[in-house]
């Protein structure tokens, strides 16, 4: 039974895909005069409308944890883009053929991918002070993405998503 239960968990960590976060920012930006913010109105996320609401809304829940409120005047505002891409499945099966002899040799090999392609989505999240510096703070998170997810899932995910990305906003000087 114990087998069991360490397969269950061995194989539930190993499908949960990680989310790979990269942040930067301007280390001259006084992050304390920042405590509201907007997204600017003609933000082209790149992801559907459904799911747009779905990380907005993952988005500010985590906005509102961390003291910051949406403000129709805000003092930064937020841009969010984002890409799919798909990677080349990393499973083959080979098939070879040889022959040879006195000295003579010959041979084919091929490789037949089997499963499919992983798809993955990159999001960027600029925060940018539009009347000072620009671009002060940015995360570009990186994870895998089911297409045909139910809803709640993807929802779980943007949530995951956002606070990861959102972990080391505002930077420790």
């Amino acid at each position: 039974m114990k087998f069991y239960k360490m397969g269950f968990l061995t194989v539930l960590i190993l499908s949960c895909a990680p989310i790979r976060v990269t942040h930067d920012f301007d280390k001259t930006t006084d992050f304390s005069q920042f405590k509201t913010y907007n997204y600017f109105s003609d933000m082209k996320t790149g992801l559907s409308e459904l799911d747009t609401k779905r990380f907005l809304d993952a988005l500010d829940l985590e906005m509102d944890k961390k003291g910051f409120t949406l403000s129709e005047t805000p003092d930064f505002f937020i841009d969010i883009q984002s890409n799919e891409f798909q990677e080349a499945p990393r499973n083959t099966v080979g098939v070879g053929l040889g022959g040879g002899g006195r000295n003579v040799g010959g041979g084919i090999s091929i490789g037949i991918p089997v499963g499919q392609a992983n798809v993955n989505r990159q999001i960027r999240i600029d925060f940018v002070d539009e009347y000072g510096k620009g671009l002060f703070w940015q995360a570009v998170c990186e994870s895998s993405f089911n297409p045909n997810a139910l809803p709640e899932k993807r929802e779980a995910q943007f949530m995951a998503i956002v606070e990861k990305s959102l972990s080391k906003y505002p930077p420790k000087s």
